[in-house]
């Protein structure tokens, strides 16, 4: 056999191997649901990424969103199955750690999604939205917007779970800063002192729940006049309710930014929201778990931060001095669900 032949076969054997580990590279994506739509579309963007690069993808998800133990089952088997990776969007951000612990003990790669875990290095690493920055845009908004009568505020805050998760407590807090409202301890929400706040309530982060939280507090103060919620499936509950209860004009606020969410702005349903990326946390996941599974190599925040951040943009047609937004025809073309 002649060299030429012998470096040919050598190429050809390496390249082989090389596609047989990107096949075998397996990775795992564990949601808090899998009916959020924007739960739906990180799965799409995770799906597409892992078709692309050759990662086996299997998907997980709570059968409702604080289902904690269905997520500790799913990382279980996700580190018997020899996941090089998991993505996970964690229900309990703490009672999840000792998990993720035994996880990345056993090697595997742990990113956490859109929710950081408690503490946040718990994890390898955060592909998220600024949460407390979406957050903080929609109180800056929603205190221009009422002007001098944000000092009058009687303010609804529909919060997600009782056990805190770190995304709800730092959207929560976000927007009672961005409010103007000082913080008591900015690691939980529900101890504010303002006589503003007319009470706190959780969602599950679906539209019932927003409906039944509205109510409540609505029968605790009938001339609430805004509302803060965790997200916009929340954000169509408490307006239902609203509207049920005769009141008009409450200004109410969000995050998310899925298309349904965009549609309610536009509709004078929500009066801004804030829009994250979830195909494209997904997509950065996966991307990461197949260099690890390459080199090693383990993905880096973003400067100065504690996560690598996604992006996030106020959505508004009705935008005010001072906070940057854009509105809804752009909403629309960036939304997802």
């Amino acid at each position: 056999m002649n060299v030429s032949m012998k470096a040919l076969l050598g190429s050809a054997a390496l390249a082989l191997m090389a596609t047989t580990a990107s096949a075998q590279t397996s990775a795992c994506l564990i949601t808090k649901t899998d009916t959020n739509p924007f739960f739906v579309k990180m799965k799409e963007g995770a799906e597409a990424k892992a078709a692309e690069l050759g990662v086996t993808l299997k998907s997980y998800a709570g059968k409702v969103d604080g289902d904690h133990e269905s997520q500790v089952a799913a990382v279980e088997a996700c580190v018997a199955d020899g996941a090089k990776g998991i993505l996970i969007a964690a229900s309990d951000t703490k009672a999840i750690v000792d998990s993720i612990k035994a996880a990345r003990d056993a090697g595997v790669l742990v990113i956490a999604l859109d929710t950081p875990l408690d503490p946040i290095d718990a994890a390898d690493a955060t592909f998220a939205t600024d949460n407390f920055q979406a957050g903080l845009l929609i109180g800056q908004w929603a205190a221009a917007t009422l002007g001098a009568e944000a000092a009058n505020a009687k303010i609804a805050m529909l919060d997600l779970s009782i056990a805190q998760p770190s995304v709800d407590v730092l959207r929560d807090q976000g927007f009672l800063q961005g409010f103007g409202i000082d913080l008591a301890d900015p690691n939980k929400w529900g101890d504010e002192t303002d006589p503003r706040i007319v009470g706190n309530e959780v969602t599950a982060g679906n539209e019932e729940g927003g409906l039944k939280a509205m109510e409540a507090l609505l029968a605790k103060d009938a001339d609430i006049n805004v509302v803060y919620t965790i997200n916009e499936p929340s954000a169509a509950g408490a307006f239902e309710a609203l509207k049920a209860a005769g009141k008009e004009g409450v200004l109410i606020v969000s995050v998310d930014g899925g298309c349904p969410g965009v549609q309610d702005v536009k509709d004078g349903v929500i009066g801004a929201t804030s829009q994250q990326y979830p195909l494209q946390m997904a997509a950065l996941g996966v991307e990461a778990i197949a260099k690890f599974a390459a080199d090693g190599t383990k993905p880096a925040p973003t400067e100065g931060k504690a996560f690598f951040d996604t992006g996030v943009a106020l959505i508004t047609d009705k935008p005010v001095d001072g906070v940057p937004s854009i509105d809804t025809a752009k909403g629309m073309e960036l939304c997802w669900g």
